[in-house]
């Protein structure tokens, strides 16, 4: 008889989202790296980007070759990034049985297109319909930060003579409104989203958010040495 092949197990997709400099990819280094400790295998990527073509929008976008055309242009150049990110790479990988930590994900386009660029909110939601097909993060953690802090810290961290991109340039009112956008989804999506205090020091914020991912899925036990 044939022996039947073990399915690997299903993986789990999380997302990190939240304004210019909010510490999301030092965050996801660290909740890899727990992750990985319990024997999990990691997938770590970003939006927008992710895949090759992904992250050639990517740099048309930040770039700011795009902001011309307006709102629902940009919109229309993430979803199609989107788009080959979760079939090209999201997808197959939770497939496999990895965890998937996305930097940025739908929240963000809802947040940057949507309520600043005021694109309707059912525009939107037909373009990430066609994006994602059903894929939804089971865990969101929003890095909520006063936009002052996090502008001076995208700063801090380019290189001299770099110049801001298409969204750290944007004023401050800008920012600020941002940051009230994600903390409304948040609030409309609590069992999703986990608002975390991103002034933290990186070590606390990642012991706070990896307390919260260990309450709402599944982690194996670690076996004793």
């Amino acid at each position: 008889m044939a022996k039947t092949k073990a399915r690997p197990a299903a993986g789990h997709f999380i997302t990190l989202e939240g304004g210019e400099g909010a510490g999301k990819s030092t965050l996801a280094k660290a909740l890899a790296a727990r992750l990985e400790a319990h024997g999990l295998v990691v997938e770590l990527t970003r939006e927008p980007g992710g895949s090759p073509k992904a992250e050639r929008i990517r740099e048309a976008l930040l770039a700011g070759r795009i902001k011309p055309y307006g709102a629902f242009a940009e919109a229309l150049m993430f979803q199609a990034a989107r788009i080959d990110h979760v079939d090209s790479r999201i997808r197959p990988a939770l497939k496999r049985g990895a965890w998937v930590i996305c930097d940025r994900f739908i929240d963000s386009t809802r947040v940057y297109q949507g309520t600043l660029g005021e694109i309707a909110a059912n525009k939107l939601a037909a373009l990430e319909a066609v994006a994602i097909a059903g894929l939804m993060p089971e865990l969101t953690f929003i890095l909520d930060l006063a936009p002052e802090t996090g502008l001076a810290r995208a700063a801090r961290r380019r290189r001299p003579g770099e110049a801001t991109d298409r969204f750290e340039s944007e004023t401050i009112s800008f920012h600020r409104r941002l940051r009230q956008g994600f903390l409304d989804i948040a609030a409309a999506e609590p069992e999703r989203c986990v608002v975390l205090d991103a002034s933290l020091p990186p070590e606390t914020l990642a012991e706070t958010a990896w307390e919260a991912l260990s309450s709402r899925l599944p982690l194996p036990q670690i076996a004793p040495a």
